[in-house]
């Protein structure tokens, strides 16, 4: 750790080693308050287009068996810094590490409200398969399971907390100048108690130099969700288009907004025509096309959706909310929901 300038002093064109995906060594070591660092090299950008959602068979890639552990449940978002010599070939160790842990933090009194368990099992696994380009570090996924005191012998332990870090189509510019050892993973998801999300937060905190923030999603976020999975409609079908406002009424007011699909795909279809040169979809377009939702709405109940703020968005293929949750519904197009979410986690983790 010797020789390290403080996050301030480091300058953004300092020369960086290529890293690798060997990820060789153990690290649980003293903190480097470098963590910040990597924050500084580069200013991301906000897009203003991108591919439009494509399928693909993630299970000829991924094990499905691992695909089965990330859709379906609803989980939480959170960002998180680069981790600082953290190490794919090091997981079981950090199982271990994580597993005795949250044991000591309980024993000497951290509130664990997942009830009167004698143990807790920590499992890390590698998602293998996830990751889109080179610069993508693979996902790790992360298991607790834990068996009450008075459990029978036979009974298995009971799944009490998962969660994974991931990188997907990061992006390369701010990947790349990173120092070698830091490992960007930077979506948090996490579907469990928040007492046993805080301990984990705690301990990666520790053990790898990082710092964690909650990920709330923003409208435009979700605009562009609620256009692509549309979009995604003549060749899966997304099987309705919902969508939630809140508007700053006294009382506030909920609205709840149901498209049939084949309405929703027309009127995007008319926007964003199959005779486009190219498969690149414009912000512009989505703003369009939210607004003729909006106007279809206000023709019918005189009510201006585009006073109020957007909350949700939901289709069969996933869905999402302006607190940071989302649910992926169909592994087909988790591509697509992964690289928006990984953008939003690093343009939030450089603010």
């Amino acid at each position: 750790m010797e020789g390290r300038g403080s996050a301030v002093g480091t300058p953004a064109s300092r020369p960086v080693t290529r890293r690798s995906k060997s990820y060789g060594r153990s690290c649980v070591e003293a903190p480097s308050y470098f963590w910040q660092t990597p924050g500084h090299l580069t200013v991301l950008k906000i897009p203003t287009s991108r591919d439009a959602a494509k399928s693909q068979i993630i299970t000829n890639k991924v094990d499905p068996e691992h695909i089965a552990l990330l859709v379906k449940n609803e989980w939480k978002l959170s960002y998180v810094t680069p981790l600082h010599c953290f190490r794919h070939t090091q997981l079981k160790s950090y199982s271990n590490h994580l597993s005795a842990f949250i044991v000591a933090e309980k024993q000497q009194g951290v509130a664990v409200e997942v009830g009167l368990e004698a143990g807790f099992k920590v499992t890390f696994t590698a998602v293998l398969g996830l990751a889109e380009t080179d610069e993508d570090a693979e996902t790790v996924f992360i298991q607790i399971q834990s068996k009450p005191v008075f459990a029978a012998a036979a009974d298995a332990p009971k799944v009490v907390w998962r969660g994974w870090l991931t990188c997907v189509n990061g992006d390369p510019e701010y990947l790349r100048s990173l120092p070698p050892d830091f490992v960007s993973l930077p979506l948090f998801c996490t579907s469990g108690p928040e007492s046993l999300t805080t301990l984990v937060k705690s301990w990666f905190e520790r053990a790898f130099d990082c710092n964690f923030g909650s990920l709330a999603l923003n409208s435009t976020t979700l605009n562009w969700l609620a256009a692509l999975w549309t979009g995604c409609h003549p060749t899966c079908n997304i099987r309705y288009l919902k969508l939630a406002w809140s508007l700053p009424t006294q009382p506030p007011l909920d609205v709840s907004y149901t498209v049939n699909p084949q309405d929703a795909w027309e009127l995007w279809n008319s926007i964003h025509t199959e005779e486009s040169t190219d498969d690149r979809i414009d912000i512009k377009e989505v703003q369009s096309f939210m607004n003729g939702l909006e106007t279809h709405f206000f023709r019918h109940f005189k009510i201006y959706l585009s006073a109020g703020t957007l909350v949700k968005v939901s289709t069969a293929l996933g869905s999402a909310q302006l607190d940071g949750k989302i649910k992926i519904g169909n592994s087909d197009y988790i591509t697509t929901l992964l690289t928006l979410l990984t953008e939003c986690a690093l343009l939030k983790m450089l603010t």
